[in-house]
């Protein structure tokens, strides 16, 4: 009989042949990206580089100011009391729309549609409607992360160097939508209107991503961020480089009550982005996290940095 030890260590061993197990051939058929590169299927979106380095709450918080660091830079979001902090997969996959429209637009004023409906297939989500429905906890998150600030700090006490800048995601924002009733058209259409400095980041410093590969990932928050967060790392990368865990929970995990617990849902998360991104050289260890130079996952896009 095994202990408890041992049979952690079987359970790290499959995860491990799971994650390198996969052909890519086999991974890229599950989300039809053996034909078509992300560009050609109409599938290239972006992110913003400061919410890739760092990034939202995973879970619902009691606190209305939240912060998480990646090295030199922290990342600190504040919103209103009253509301809460924007957390989960929904906003993730709202700030993937609204970053890849303010792209390819070239404005801060982005249309959302006349029904809730349109919108939410844009996200790839089903209209449920209900208490716990995708439709109420969508319009939440959508007025959460709409009134949500963000502070980007860079350096530290013991460098030459500190700085950072302050954002407001968005100017303003109108939501008409009943999320009672999401398929019912309305007079005005909803919209967002991005403050200037958060469209500026978003065009200067976009991180491009593969819309499909978001959709596979949407069930998990943390499956999102490291997808985003190897796609623009990996592509940059020169030699190998091991991440501690530690730093790796300082950047995703900081809502985990152990460090054990944020190691483990990292290991099983990363399989499933591995499927999606099976070209990402990634190896996990009791030390950290093992990246090497892989080529990047959406190919024959210009990385905006």
């Amino acid at each position: 009989m095994q202990d408890g030890s041992q049979r952690g260590r079987s359970k790290q061993r499959r995860l491990f042949d799971r994650l390198h197990g996969l052909g890519p051939e086999r991974a890229r058929a599950a989300l039809g990206l053996e034909a078509e590169e992300a560009r050609d299927a109409g599938a290239l979106g972006f992110l913003a580089r400061i919410l890739v380095q760092a990034t939202l709450p995973h879970r619902r918080t009691a606190e209305h100011e939240f912060e998480r660091s990646n090295g030199h830079f922290s990342l600190h979001l504040h919103a209103p009391p009253s509301l809460g902090l924007p957390y989960g997969s929904y906003p993730r996959l709202v700030l993937a729309w609204l970053n890849t429209e303010a792209v390819r637009t070239r404005s801060r004023h982005l249309h959302l549609g006349r029904t809730f409906t349109s919108f939410m297939a844009k996200l790839g989500l089903p209209p449920v409607t209900g208490k716990r429905g995708t439709a109420v906890r969508l319009r939440g998150q959508l007025h959460r992360l709409f009134s949500t600030s963000i502070r980007c700090s860079y350096g530290g006490e013991e460098d030459g160097h500190a700085g950072g800048h302050g954002y407001m995601l968005a100017h303003e924002h109108e939501l008409w939508w009943s999320p009672r009733d999401p398929g019912r058209g309305v007079s005005w259409s909803s919209s967002v209107t991005l403050s200037t400095d958060f469209y500026e980041e978003i065009v200067r410093h976009a991180v491009p991503v593969d819309l499909r590969a978001l959709r596979f990932l949407k069930r998990s928050a943390l499956a999102l961020d490291i997808y985003a967060w190897l796609t623009y790392r990996l592509s940059y990368l020169s030699r190998p480089l091991v991440i501690p865990w530690a730093a790796l929970e300082d950047q995703f995990g900081a809502d985990y009550a152990r460090p054990r617990d944020f190691r483990r849902s990292f290991r099983e998360h990363l399989v499933d982005v591995v499927q999606v991104y099976p070209g990402a050289r990634v190896k996990p260890s009791e030390e950290g996290l093992t990246l090497a130079p892989s080529r990047s996952h959406v190919r024959g896009a210009r990385r905006r940095s």
